[in-house]
């Protein structure tokens, strides 16, 4: 019970800390992932006359972008969770675990939510007729949640025990953008290079989204097995390396 206070006591203090005091509020989490889209559409409308999948560019890279987005986010904001609450982790009752569930648990509803309205604004916007599969579609998003949050667990002893990480990783993260099938589906690139890229997890996330909105795509490569085997192997060597550490962490200055 403690524990539950805890945590909706400290998404409470973040939805007021970074949605309150900024105009707008919650609309910057809905604009953001719809300019990304309208650009890219726009983009790519220019150059082809159809997307690589479907014939509606925002959907096809809305069906990319917002997942991927999920799993960056997410990954960003929970290895941030120890820095972001360190005050209040001084309160015995109040944890780093209790930090960590708080901003994983708000920024993955917001995430859904933002899923659900901008996919409804482009079937309404475009008059595309959704035949969606529901269990495709929470599959993605659970998996972009599980693979965001191990990574953000791993990330947040590794930010803070070696500074110069998160610069070395943002560098490292650019690339995933480009190679994660958010501008092209997995069929399209040749061998042996598919092979390569299979070991992204991220592009198995991207599949299983595209197999829930556009039912003639069987996305026969995606494992969900194999995304959540790589997720749970960081957050166990994360959660140890926290439960290690944390003290360590949280008294550094």
């Amino acid at each position: 019970m403690t524990t539950a206070r805890a945590v909706v006591a400290l998404i409470l203090r973040e939805m007021a800390t970074t949605y309150g005091r900024s105009p707008g509020g919650y609309v910057w989490a809905i604009a953001e992932p719809v300019g990304a889209i309208a650009v890219l559409s726009v983009a790519f409308s220019i150059a082809f006359h159809a997307p690589s999948l479907g014939s509606n560019f925002p959907l096809f890279y809305a069906t990319g972008y917002l997942p991927f987005m999920m799993y960056s986010d997410l990954a960003a904001k929970v290895a941030t969770s120890i820095r972001f609450s360190r005050p209040l982790l001084f309160y015995p009752r109040v944890t780093y675990i209790d930090a960590i569930i708080a901003r994983w648990i708000l920024n993955a509803l917001t995430h859904m939510l933002v899923f659900a309205i901008v996919v409804s604004g482009i079937a309404v916007a475009y008059g595309v007729q959704l035949q969606i599969r529901f269990e495709s579609v929470a599959l993605s998003l659970f998996l972009a949640g599980m693979l965001g949050g191990s990574v953000g667990v791993m990330n947040c002893f590794m930010f803070m025990r070696f500074p110069l990480w998160e610069r070395l990783w943002g560098i490292a993260n650019r690339p995933l953008f480009i190679i994660s099938g958010v501008f092209f589906v997995f069929e399209s690139i040749p061998d042996p290079y598919r092979g390569f890229l299979w070991y992204n997890p991220i592009v198995h996330l991207v599949g299983s989204m595209r197999h829930g909105l556009y039912p003639d795509y069987r996305a026969d490569y995606v494992s969900p097995a194999y995304v959540l085997g790589v997720s749970l192997v960081v957050l166990v060597v994360g959660l140890q390396l926290l439960q290690r550490f944390h003290k360590e962490l949280i008294n550094q200055r």
